[in-house]
């Protein structure tokens, strides 16, 4: 068995109806890492929202690994401009948030052929009210160990190789 490079990889490149929401995630490694996984399950779309956000490709080249050259973005600086989008462009909307009524990742169903919207929230303080209120589905991923959380990066990986696994 001989371990394969890059290009000898046998992956079929998909782009899945998937747009990662990242409210306030400002960590600079954070959003490189982020465009590396987006880049490798497919995303459509990143959308960060945040006020004053520095993507400087200086500062993410090194987790991203170039991939913040690959999927389109933007950002928007309120949380009203990303619920208006979400909403115009009907989105069924998954909010990666451990709350009170949150559903284990592995038990959400999504509706065929409608985009999805996965919003994640801030390092510290995790997803706004704001966003959180506007999401049709509240999904937390299972954790069997003493710690309730786990880095936003992680998190993102395991939900969209969990809701790209459920897309054709």
């Amino acid at each position: 068995m001989a371990q394969l490079t890059h290009n000898e990889s046998f992956f079929t490149k998909k782009t899945f109806p998937v747009t990662l929401v990242c409210d306030n995630i400002s960590y600079q490694p954070n959003i490189g890492s982020l465009f590396r996984v987006c880049e490798a399950f497919g995303v459509e779309k990143i959308i960060f929202v945040a006020k004053n956000l520095a993507l400087t490709p200086r500062k993410i080249n090194k987790t991203s690994r170039s991939t913040h050259l690959m999927v389109p973005h933007e950002v928007m600086e309120s949380a009203e401009d990303v619920i208006t989008y979400l909403q115009q462009n009907e989105y069924q909307i998954v909010a990666l948030e451990i709350t009170s009524s949150s559903t284990p990742l592995k038990e959400v169903k999504l509706q065929p052929g409608k985009p999805v919207a996965l919003i994640a929230g801030n390092e510290a303080d995790g997803i706004s009210p704001q966003l959180l209120n506007i999401a049709h589905k509240t999904a937390h991923i299972e954790m069997f160990g003493a710690n309730s959380s786990m880095n936003v990066v992680q998190a993102v990986g395991i939900a969209l190789y969990d809701l790209t696994g459920k897309m054709p």
